[in-house]
């Protein structure tokens, strides 16, 4: 029986549901500490990171804003008080992970669901955003043209992720931060070092952040860029769908 997920995105092929219910399972036995190790093994940087977010998510249309992959909920609390008129939704495949951080923003909506076949409209969203979760998808494409369906047109998409990296330095970083300290210490807070040896191997199992912008260029979004956080240790990747006749 596989209690990990699949670490390498094109592995994931013809195995997505083998995938995504080891995943639900691996976040929902790391959910009491996943904040705490958050904070602990970023050195508070993925805060700085998450603001960041937020900030390109601002500079979009007015309208209800989902927090894709949401989590504990730390983005979603961040656009709360940042865009405190903003409709803002919170979905997450683990309830338990959304119960964690239920307390952090009380006015949301909390959705338990699917990214890739969303339980929304078309059109219902102005921004979409999407905090480290892009990485954990069975289909990271599929969730991007499902991301596209739910979005108004001239509407935004943000993604804040560790892809690949591609600079040697950071190539380093990754390989010792994988191979020794995330393993170490996620298993020791956690109990569970199985499943911060996947969070690791994921990183270099992922799309490098050309190779996801690309994609996201291929179902159909428009205006893609992106650009490294922290020497390529974290980045962001913007993308609009096209305006309407009348946006």
């Amino acid at each position: 029986m596989t209690t990990t997920p699949i670490a390498d995105v094109r592995a994931r092929r013809g195995e997505e549901a083998v995938h995504e219910t080891a995943a639900r399972g691996m976040f929902e036995r790391i959910a009491p500490t996943y904040d705490t190790l958050n904070r602990l093994m970023s050195a508070g940087l993925d805060r700085r990171w998450r603001a960041r977010a937020v900030g390109e998510v601002e500079k979009g249309p007015p309208g209800p804003i989902l927090d894709l992959c949401a989590g504990t909920m730390d983005l979603t609390a961040m656009i709360a008080e940042a865009i405190p008129r903003a409709e803002v939704v919170a979905l997450d495949f683990s309830p338990k992970m959304l119960a964690a951080g239920r307390h952090k923003a009380p006015g949301a909506k909390v959705v338990v669901g699917d990214a890739m076949a969303l339980p929304f409209d078309d059109g219902a969203f102005a921004a979409v955003v999407c905090g480290f979760g892009v990485r954990n998808l069975a289909d990271p494409v599929r969730g991007a043209r499902e991301v596209l369906r739910v979005l108004r047109p001239g509407g935004v998409f943000v993604t804040l992720e560790l892809f690949k990296p591609s600079r040697w330095a950071t190539r380093a970083f990754h390989l010792a931060y994988a191979q020794v300290i995330l393993p170490a210490v996620g298993g020791l807070v956690s109990g569970d070092p199985r499943a911060y040896r996947y969070l690791a191997s994921s990183m270099a199992g992922f799309l490098t952040r050309p190779e996801y912008e690309r994609a996201l260029a291929g179902v159909g979004f428009e205006a893609v860029r992106g650009w490294d956080l922290t020497l390529g240790i974290a980045s962001i990747v913007c993308g609009s769908k096209r305006p309407g006749p009348t946006a």
